[in-house]
């Protein structure tokens, strides 16, 4: 691969052709060492997109924005006046060229801004008349997510733009009968990413999260209307940021090695093992989305290798970041993950800081969902155990912010042993905010 040599700590530098798509850094940190008949090997894989001295904002149309607004009944009120002020805010930072629509949800969907379901390529007198336009939305209705997501699928399609994301607000229950969110989901997959936020203390997590997870966005509680604002400039000015789309994580394994698992483990826990794609006879791709530049995100990826005799070293994976170009797949960035057999127990057993520290936030994500639900079905025994487990391993990992919520809803006796009380009342947005924050994660300082 033209640019691209092998450095120590099995990370491979490579820089892309073409100003519009930046290298990757791709650094590989795990413990090479199995024991005599070991066959597991966990790597945490630390991937960064290059910033380069050329750096410029994506191509003018190559991206694509579209806000989705909830105007059920329930909006009534402060919501729906916040919800105008947050969708004209996030239209205001919309970059020129930008190809950008505004629908408005119950249950039906309809195109707000431009009115005929296309899009508009953003401008200032187009970003004036969007915001007129929003200004005359009223609360009224039902909420069907799935016709949201259906239309907003058909809009993306109008335009050419690869880099394609979605902002979802709502601030009640999905009422879609059966499975018609779920079959709207996997229409928009692969299609456009899509953060979700929901107003207000009546909406579902899991039902955002799952579209969340997989448009491969964000999910969070805006408790207080008045945040609203702010929060979708912010993630509009993210949106914006970014300049390499559908980047793909792609694993290649040899003939005695097959693939256990693949997470992101940072910024935030996603597991993306169910979502392979075979794209060799030894290689499939994982879906990540697209990238800004110096944006660095943390991979677990686990491999199972045919057990060798001691002293033999043997390469167990490539990984490599891989976009689409005019040419076909192009590798950005790859890095080696390698297995070495020995007697030494010393070498074997030593854990790797960076698997041990991804393992503990996995399991806290894990904790603080369990206690949670344990809690809503009135199983005081099982919540607290699971959330002052949740407490122990937040306090392990540092994670303060996780910490700081966890204590909101449980009163803290001993962090270090995760002793705790479930307190007596619990505000349901605090509970919510837990809820959302459970899969964010904090990075281990590399020694």
């Amino acid at each position: 691969m033209p640019g691209s040599g092998e450095c120590s700590g099995g990370t491979v530098y490579a820089t892309a052709v073409g100003a519009s798509l930046p290298g990757f850094t791709v650094d590989i940190d795990h413990n090479p060492y199995l024991p005599a008949g070991g066959r597991l090997v966990s790597a945490v894989v630390t991937v960064t997109a290059d910033v380069t001295d050329d750096a410029q904002p994506t191509e003018t149309g190559n991206s694509a924005e579209i806000i989705i607004v909830d105007r059920s009944g329930s909006m009534a009120g402060d919501k729906i006046v916040a919800a105008r002020s947050a969708t004209a805010a996030a239209v205001n930072v919309t970059r020129d060229g930008t190809w950008f629509a505004v629908i408005a949800g119950t249950g039906k969907a309809r195109p707000v801004y431009p009115p005929d379901g296309t899009m508009a390529v953003a401008s200032e007198r187009t970003r004036e008349e969007a915001r007129q336009a929003v200004l005359k939305l009223e609360a009224g209705g039902g909420t069907r997510m799935s016709k949201w997501l259906s239309l907003a699928h058909q809009i993306f399609h109008s335009c050419p733009a690869t880099l394609r994301h979605a902002i979802l607000l709502t601030d009640g229950r999905n009422g879609d009968l059966w499975n018609g969110l779920d079959k709207a989901i996997a229409q928009c997959e692969g299609l456009f990413r899509c953060d979700c936020r929901g107003v207000g203390t009546d909406w579902q997590v899991s039902e955002l999260r799952k579209i969340s997870t997989a448009l491969l966005g964000t999910v969070d509680i805006v408790p207080d209307p008045a945040g609203l604002a702010a929060d979708f400039e912010q993630m509009m000015r993210g949106a914006m940021s970014k300049q390499v789309p559908d980047v793909l994580l792609r694993v290649w394994t040899p003939q005695q090695a097959a693939v256990q698992f693949v997470k992101q483990v940072a910024p935030a826990i996603d597991d993306l093992t169910g979502r392979r794609v075979q794209s060799g006879a030894q290689a499939a791709d994982y879906p990540t989305g697209s990238w800004a530049p110096g944006e660095s995100r943390d991979y677990h990826v686990g491999i199972q290798v045919n057990a060798s005799d001691v002293g033999q070293e043997m390469l167990a994976a490539r990984v490599s970041l891989v976009a689409s170009s005019p040419g076909g797949h192009q590798v950005l960035g790859q890095g080696l993950v390698r297995a070495t057999w020995t007697e030494d127990e010393a070498l074997s057993t030593r854990i790797n800081p960076q698997v041990a520290h991804y393992t503990g936030q996995a399991e806290l994500a894990e904790a603080i969902q369990e206690g949670l639900e344990a809690s809503k079905r009135g199983d005081e025994e099982t919540a607290t155990a699971r959330l002052g487990r949740a407490v122990a391993l937040a306090h392990q990992a540092g994670n303060e912010d996780t910490a700081r919520l966890l204590s909101k809803v449980v009163d803290v006796v001993d962090e270090a042993t995760g002793t705790v009380r479930l307190k007596k009342k619990v505000a349901a947005a605090d509970e919510m905010a837990l809820d959302t924050s459970s899969t964010k994660t904090v990075r281990v300082k590399k020694q």
